[in-house]
């Protein structure tokens, strides 16, 4: 083995609750490795300090029902499991951009005409700003109207 194999899995952990509620963190852990085992084909399985403190930050009775892996087949032979950061969804925001981009670099081309336009369209922006402070000031007038809903209080019948 030259290169480290790696995996990301999700594991459910659904069944520790049919353990005893003073064993479901370790029986959590038990789960985990003998996942690693079958998944990876290596008997020798590590788990970070990371994963641990996942599992038991509930305590003992409250582990998380399913719980996201990176398993690593090391050249050492045995199989590290940690947490799994989600490096998949900054790929497809990268992907995103590369997307684009191609579109902003048609748009600069256009850009310089309609920034001589956004001069004076600076000057009405300051006036919309000042709109919206006005508006703030309707919102706290609906606040004593609440008020006096409770007075009905006095209709219950002694």
């Amino acid at each position: 083995m030259s290169q480290d194999i790696e995996r990301v899995y999700t594991i459910n952990l659904g069944k520790v609750l049919l353990s005893p509620d003073n064993q479901r963190a370790k029986r959590a852990v038990n789960m985990i490795k003998e996942f690693a085992r079958h998944h990876m084909k290596i008997e020798q399985v590590k788990l970070e300090e990371d994963v641990s403190h996942l599992l038991w930050a509930k305590g003992i009775r409250h582990p998380p029902r399913k719980i996201r892996v990176r398993m690593t087949k090391t050249d050492e032979g045995y199989v590290l499991v940690s947490i799994y950061e989600g490096d998949e969804e900054s790929i497809k925001e990268e992907e995103k951009k590369v997307e684009s981009e191609p579109k902003a670099e048609s748009e600069p081309a256009a850009e310089p005409e309609p920034k001589a336009e956004s001069e004076p369209a600076a000057e009405p922006e300051p006036k919309t700003e000042s709109e919206p402070k006005t508006e703030s000031e309707p919102a706290a007038e609906p606040e004593p109207k609440a008020e006096p809903e409770p007075k009905a209080e006095p209709e219950p019948k002694a």
